[in-house]
């Protein structure tokens, strides 16, 4: 994620309610921060359980090698997806976020500062402090702007929930766990045993 080195904001004003990518650009923070509708939300200040870490590398392995000779392309965090409404320009998008894993197939979506516009995928692996983000937030933000599909991990309890998007609204899979197998409806193949997926995880 660039930053520029003129006129940085070392500390912005939680207070205030509004920012853009523009103002994100400019910021050089110890926290990782996303942006939702203008307003900060800062990820955990300590880095990720190591199982968090675990699934993230594992399952982007996997993606990776389903996708191998497609136009879809893997991406981690960090990594920016910035979500334009009206304009795609810096100062006008209050949308940033940087999903754990995402999966976009468009490649005129990509820049040399990340993703501009809806991933086709996006993974989010919960952690402790980012639930109530990643399940009301980043689920209303997702929708809204178009992502096909949203996988919610939890590393813990090894569960995890589908959102396929139909019609504009997301349609939730039931809760699936070990015993399993996941398949995604936006990359036809791509399948994960969930009993299998976790047993090299711990």
């Amino acid at each position: 994620m660039e930053r520029k080195e003129e006129d940085t904001v070392q500390e912005p004003d939680l207070a205030y309610g509004q920012y853009s990518y523009a103002d994100y650009l400019t910021w050089q923070m110890d926290e990782v921060v996303e942006l939702i509708k203008g307003r900060i939300f800062k990820k955990a200040a300590a880095a990720p359980r190591r199982i968090h870490q675990k699934v993230s590398i594992e399952l982007s392995l996997r993606i990776a090698g389903f996708l191998k000779g497609m136009t879809c392309e893997v991406y981690n965090a960090p990594f920016d997806v910035r979500f334009p409404k009206t304009s795609t320009e810096d100062k006008q998008i209050v949308d940033v976020v940087q999903p754990d894993i995402c999966v976009i197939c468009d490649p005129a979506k990509l820049d040399d500062r990340g993703c501009l516009g809806a991933p086709d995928l996006i993974v989010e692996i919960l952690s402790p402090g980012n639930s109530k983000t990643e399940l009301k937030h980043k689920y209303e933000l997702y929708e809204s702007h178009g992502v096909r599909e949203y996988w919610i991990i939890h590393a813990e309890t090894h569960d995890l929930l589908i959102y396929t998007l139909e019609n504009g609204r997301y349609v939730p899979s039931r809760l699936l766990t070990s015993g399993d197998v996941v398949e995604s409806r936006v990359l036809p193949g791509l399948k994960l045993d969930l009993e299998e997926f976790f047993s090299h995880i711990n």
